[in-house]
């Protein structure tokens, strides 16, 4: 990170900072007027997290921001994505896989179906290490960063007043990357992760026949916003008719699906059977 942008981050956090302060309101008071993590407060503040336009539009509402000082604080986040731009080289773009990551963040319901690949928010750091390997011009930077970026954003899945509702297909229990070893750990996540409160994991079993034959995995953020990731890209929807499909078709994955115990049981057979494939297997 350059530090132009670091500084212009400082800045729009030091800024928030006085704002709160001005308004009488604790980090934790804002975070919950905002609908956001008390955690997302803190680092925006300190400058160790770029918030969203969404977030940021939370936060002034929350503080009760007249137009004309909302308007600075929006500016001072245009100046940090200035400053991004100016970091990364000509003809750089964000990282396949960071979109999806960028737009969870912010939001409060997260619905997110796949036929391939497990979601980004449950993706242990190995298996995200392949998975961003697998990038077109990825390098050994870019795949630490993103890794390190997917793994601390992860955090979102154990904050209060979020829900997460993750849909598969029995499949993505069975493409794997690496090592039976890697996979034993991602499935000893997932049940760590089932027994959320916060979060409901449903898989479509090979069993049952899929409501529609899916073509690619998709993540619903809130009501707002559909992000339709594809092999080398990833584009952000907020077209109300799209968002309206997506959700018909992620209401019906759901319907499909199995959850609770017996989706404790498939993970604890599928662990299984990668236990008995031993780490023979070469990758």
């Amino acid at each position: 990170m350059g530090s132009e942008r670091r500084e212009r981050m400082r800045a729009l956090g030091a800024r928030l900072r006085v704002l709160r302060t001005e308004a009488g309101l604790t980090g934790a008071v804002l975070a919950q007027r905002a609908g956001v993590g008390q955690p997302t407060v803190s680092k925006v503040e300190t400058g160790r997290m770029v918030p969203s336009f969404d977030v940021l539009d939370r936060l002034s509402r929350a503080l009760g921001l007249d137009e004309s000082t909302a308007r600075e604080v929006r500016d001072l986040l245009d100046a940090v994505a200035a400053a991004a731009d100016s970091d990364q080289p000509e003809g750089s773009a964000t990282p396949v896989g960071m979109t999806v990551d960028e737009e969870v963040r912010s939001a409060r319901l997260v619905r997110s179906f796949q036929c391939v690949v497990l979601p980004a928010m449950l993706q242990s750091a190995e298996y995200a290490r392949h998975v961003f390997q697998g990038v077109p011009n990825a390098t050994p930077e870019t795949v630490g960063r993103a890794v390190a970026s997917r793994v601390e954003r992860q955090s979102v899945l154990y904050e209060p007043g979020r829900e997460s509702v993750f849909v598969l297909t029995e499949a993505v229990l069975r493409t794997w990357p690496g090592t039976p070893a890697l996979m034993l750990a991602q499935l000893d996540r997932l049940l760590a992760v089932e027994s959320l409160s916060t979060v409901r994991l449903g898989i479509v079993p090979w069993r049952r026949p899929v409501p529609v034959l899916p073509r690619h995995g998709f993540t619903l953020c809130d009501r707002r916003a559909v992000v339709v990731e594809a092999f080398d890209s990833e584009r952000v929807s907020v077209d109300s008719a799209e968002l309206a499909a997506y959700e018909e078709t992620f209401g019906r994955f759901e319907r499909a699906a199995i959850f609770g115990g017996e989706v404790r049981e498939l993970l604890l057979r599928a662990m299984k059977e990668f236990r008995d494939l031993g780490d023979t297997v070469t990758p």
